[in-house]
Order: structure tokens, then sequence, then C-alpha cells
């Protein structure tokens, strides 16, 4: 409802939040009419980078077979949800790349077409995102730790300098032009 109203005052809306994301259709309806809105699960160019290497990684290991994949999460225990949306972000990233998987799950598959996502809650940690991909001969791990929440507070201003004089649903590919 929020984004609504700044839409009706003609008001660019910048969100990273994801209690909403089951009225995306309607914001990008109001965006097909003249709206402008910015969306990005995580503002961090960094995480944005890693997105990009996880695509790439989950595309190479679609074609190879043997490897189970995994994630962990690790945030701070004040961030209520879990998985985060970064890590739904790149599970689903992973679905839609790696054939005979389709679902993502918090902690424990019940089919090998589930990506586990394990999530950790503990002390300050303003986020950590590991994946794993796994076989009986070796390990190949991609991880991106957040040091502070510097990058996510950066890439938020950078997000809506962005969107001065632009029209349309945006996101960080459109930023960063991955």
């Amino acid at each position: 409802q929020n984004y609504q109203k700044c839409f009706k005052y003609n008001v660019p809306v910048v969100s990273g939040t994801t209690g909403w994301l089951d009225k995306i259709q309607d914001i990008r309806q109001a965006c097909e009419n003249g709206q402008t809105f910015f969306y990005a699960s995580n503002f961090s160019v960094g995480v944005n980078i890693f997105f990009a290497v996880n695509k790439y990684l989950a595309k190479l290991m679609n074609s190879v077979e043997g490897y189970r994949v995994e994630m962990e999460e690790i945030h701070h225990t004040q961030k209520l949800d879990a998985p985060s949306g970064t890590a739904i972000s790149l599970a689903e990233d992973i679905i839609a790349e790696v054939e005979g998987l389709d679902a993502w799950v918090e902690e424990k598959a019940e089919t090998s077409s589930q990506i586990p996502i394990h999530c950790i809650r503990q002390g300050q940690v303003p986020g950590n995102h590991t994946i794993k991909y796994e076989s009986e001969v070796d390990t190949i791990t991609i991880n991106h730790d957040a040091k502070s929440r510097k990058g996510f507070a950066m890439g938020a201003v950078l997000a809506a300098e962005f969107t001065a004089g632009k029209k349309g649903f945006l996101s960080m590919k459109d930023l960063l032009k991955f």
C-alpha cells in the first residue's frame, strides 16, 4: 500500500524488503504505466557480483553429474526472515539453471530435487552466504561474507541515484549492467 501511495504522487520507490513479493505483478503493472520502482533482494554490489557468479556456476554444474548442492546463510540474531531474501534469490537462480532441482527447503532436503538452506542466526553477523557443490571426489564452494552493513547502504544510495529520470521496474542488473 505504501508503494501505491508513492506512485499516486509519482514518487520513485527503492525497496529491498521481501514481505510484499506476492504483489510484485501489481508493482510491475504500475511501472508499465509510467512509475519508477527499483527492487533488489540485496543492495550490496559484492553480493550482486556473487549472484552473477552463482548463476554462472549453476550453468556449468548443470552439465556435470554427481554433485549435490546445499547452502548456508548466517546473519545477526535480530534478522527475522529465514532464509534471507538473498539466500532465496541464490537458490532460485540455481533452480532456474540446474535440471532436476525444483525447490529450496530450510535445513533438510527430503528429496534430491531440493536445495537445503541452513539458516544460522548468531551475534552481529551482517551476512554470510555459502554455496557448496559436493561429490564423492571433491567440493566446490563459493562464499560472500559481508564485513559490515556499509556495502548495503552504499548500494541503496547508488540505486536511488540511478532511478533519477528513469521509468519502469529496475534492478541491480540494470544498475550494474549485468
